[in-house]
Parts: structure tokens; sequence; C-alpha cells
């Protein structure tokens, strides 16, 4: 059964911290626990060369909403099949990932997400995407997420 993670955009607070935990947890720096004030100056002191954030907190302007957006992992995934290198690829347990190594960047993928959920990675030769996390158990983001705005469900 495939996992999935939605946003409560009523619960979102627009905190930014599912961003930040992402880009700890696809970082090269690892440390068994950190807190939310130490990821931040982390993040503003390697801002040339820290990675991407997979997950992108939306704001809709003049409005008080704001809501977490990454990719869905689509059934159909239209960037699988914009692809031409087949460096984006949908996994048996339905997770949609990006082979680093394949990708030409050619943006093919950006295009053809209809969540705009796929961006430039931080080499700006690969697509980067949300990957899940399922190496760490759970995604970053909805274990660190201090309103619980953001839940992981098998569909």
């Amino acid at each position: 059964m495939a996992k999935k993670i939605f946003p409560k955009e009523e619960v979102c607070v627009g905190c930014h911290l599912c961003e930040v935990y992402c880009v700890y947890a696809h970082s090269k720096y690892k440390k068994p626990t950190v807190k939310a004030h130490e990821l931040i100056k982390l993040y503003n002191k390697h801002r040339d060369s820290k990675p991407t954030p997979r997950i992108l907190v939306e704001e809709k302007s003049g409005e008080w909403t704001t809501f977490a957006l990454q990719c869905r992992h689509c059934d159909d995934a239209p960037c699988t099949k914009a692809c031409i290198t087949g460096a984006m690829k949908k996994l048996e347990d339905g997770r949609v990932i990006c082979d680093e190594e394949k990708c030409v960047g050619c943006w093919s993928c950006i295009m053809a997400c209809p969540h705009g959920a796929v961006r430039r990675g931080e080499n700006k030769k690969a697509a980067s995407k949300c990957d899940l996390c399922l190496e760490l158990g759970e995604p970053a983001c909805v274990k660190n997420c201090p309103n619980e705005a953001l839940v992981i469900k098998e569909v």
C-alpha cells in the first residue's frame, strides 16, 4: 500500500520548520538529536551550499492561509512520463523518486508536475522532490511539525 503526506492547512501556521527539517534530513550534517534553533542557525550559515527543501510552505497572498506542498506520489505520475532519461520513476511501493545520477536537468518533470512539487535540486543539475524519507522511518517534515499539520497515511 502506498504512503502519502497530506497537509492540514487549517492548523498550519507557516513556521517553515518542515522545510528546515527536510533540508537537515537530506544534508550531510547529521546529529542524533537537534533543536529547531540549532537547525535554523545551520541553515543560515550554509546558505550557499544547503540542500533544496523537498517540501515548500505556500502562503496565499492577502489571506492567513498556509500549507505545505510536497510530491503527491501520483498514481499516474506525469513527471515519470515526461522524463526523457527514466531518472524519474515510480517504485513498487508507490513512491516516485528521482535518480540524480540519470537526471540531465531537462526539467520536463517540473513542467509536467500538476502540483508544482518538483524543483531544481541543490546542484541545479538534477530535479529534487519529496522521497518520503523512508530510510528514516518517518518523513522529517511530518515528525517535526509542531502543530501536526502534516500527516502520512496509507492510501
